[in-house]
């Protein structure tokens, strides 16, 4: 593991509009099914305007959204566990609300970006999840500021593409992934293959078309090819805090096989398999993962450093 970084400097901006506070559930600035109520706030670090939602008190729990979608794909856990959690998700740079990503940004500056917005809110050490690309950034974090970390949270995620899939399959992606971001605005269409078991689940089916409108093509494109050079594996087996692994057994994007890499891997692990779930786990059994993480951030709630 590296050297902990030093604390990075982050400026947290007030939003002087009266809809600071928006209710989103299905799109953007759109009534909120579940009734909650989230608090949209910006940090500024590094040239970089990062937008986040915050909602709730309690033990901080932060979550990180996939590739090609932004904040709102956690918007079942932002309804379902502000109960008892402090729950922030971000726009990661170049999604959602945040500012586009900078030329040359790499998965060590996504995680810098997000040790920033923790830091500036204070919530360090957090339970932190990250889904998918999500969950790699996640693992860079603890690899780079292991302080920030009380526990990690991973979902249907990788230790990188060339950390967890055959070379031919990376292989596969990458070039299947050239002609979509190639395609003319009017075409271009982020959907990712194999992200639910079947169809996509009807409840956010307008929350998914909302997410693909705003999809940036520069940003995933870097995502992209970000996931088919990296190879954390052997940061797993250095990560010495608490680490709750959550897959869908019907995952065909990272099979239950990277799970079980994961569990065989990180010391103090445990698995959750989501039956009848795809990638996108937290969208098609939103109550089972809820629960699966709420028992688990009670087991092990954050102590300070």
């Amino acid at each position: 593991m590296r050297a902990p970084r030093p604390p990075v400097v982050a400026r947290v901006i007030t939003q002087d509009s009266p809809a600071i506070k928006s209710q989103r559930f299905g799109g953007r600035d759109t009534p909120a099914r579940s009734g909650y109520l989230a608090l949209v706030e910006f940090v500024e670090v590094g040239g970089l305007r990062i937008a986040y939602e915050r909602v709730g008190e309690g033990h901080p729990l932060v979550l990180v959204h996939g590739a090609a979608v932004d904040s709102r794909m956690w918007q079942p856990q932002l309804a379902g566990l502000a109960d008892e959690f402090t729950v922030v998700a971000w726009d990661e740079p170049g999604a959602g609300r945040s500012s586009n990503v900078p030329e040359g940004l790499t998965l060590a500056g996504f995680a810098d970006a997000l040790a920033a917005l923790i830091e500036s809110l204070r919530l360090g050490p957090a339970h932190i999840a990250g889904l998918s690309w999500g969950g790699t950034v996640v693992l860079e974090l603890y690899n780079r500021h292991p302080r920030l970390v009380a526990t990690l949270i991973m979902i249907d995620t990788y230790a990188g593409w060339k950390g967890s899939l055959p070379t031919d399959e990376v292989q596969v992606r990458v070039a299947g992934a050239r002609p979509m971001l190639a395609a003319p605005p009017g075409e271009f269409d982020p959907t990712l293959p194999g992200l639910f078991s079947g169809e996509p689940p009807t409840d956010f089916a307008l929350l998914l078309s909302a997410m693909a409108v705003d999809v940036r093509p520069t940003t995933l494109g870097i995502e992209l090819a970000i996931m088919a050079e990296t190879d954390l594996s052997d940061v797993l087996p250095q990560v010495a805090v608490p680490t709750l692994l959550i897959w869908g057994d019907s995952d065909v994007r990272s099979p239950l096989a990277v799970a079980r890499q994961f569990q065989e891997a990180i010391p103090d692990t445990q698995l959750v398999v989501i039956e009848g779930a795809g990638h996108m786990s937290n969208l098609e059994r939103p109550e089972q993962v809820n629960t699966a993480v709420r028992e688990f951030c009670h087991a092990h709630p954050p102590h300070a450093n």
